[in-house]
């Protein structure tokens, strides 16, 4: 008697050309104010960090890093809703700091909504801390929105 196994399988593996319009369609249903397609595909041709996280091969987060000598930053991390809390994000982050550190990273920094509470937290417990604000940094319904600007140690 043989078992099946249906255990769903998560990879996580860089993003490719072919991926962009699936992770263009999550960035448009997760975000208000999405990044564009070029700003991905320049992403990807600039030589940046850009993962995917799939589940049975369909892509269900993503995140995209530059580092620049010493310093990492990490531009995006995405999960599709239904997946939030997870652990997903915390993957996605996990991936490209290990990476970070591998290129000679020793300082990794983000921006992130004061409006995101669920980014806060996973960033905080992280390890990152706050080191400053940037007041009107991303659009907004109603305006701008402040970013606070994280850094973490590596």
């Amino acid at each position: 008697m043989s078992a099946q196994l249906d255990e769903p399988l998560l990879n996580i593996r860089p993003m490719a050309q072919s991926d962009l319009d699936e992770v263009l369609a999550l960035e448009e249903l997760v975000y208000e104010h999405p990044w564009s397609m070029g700003i991905f595909r320049d992403c990807l041709r600039s030589g940046y960090s850009c993962w995917v996280l799939s589940l049975d091969q369909k892509i269900i987060g993503y995140g995209v890093m530059s580092v620049v000598l010493d310093e990492c930053h990490l531009l995006n991390i995405c999960v599709h809703p239904k997946h939030h809390g997870l652990g997903f994000g915390r993957k996605i982050a996990d991936r490209l700091l290990k990476l970070a550190k591998q290129r000679g990273a020793d300082t990794a920094f983000l921006e992130v909504r004061i409006s995101n509470r669920s980014a806060l937290k996973l960033y905080e417990r992280i390890g990152f801390c706050e080191v400053g604000l940037r007041r009107g940094y991303y659009p907004a319904a109603k305006g701008r929105e402040d970013a606070m600007v994280m850094a973490l140690p590596l």
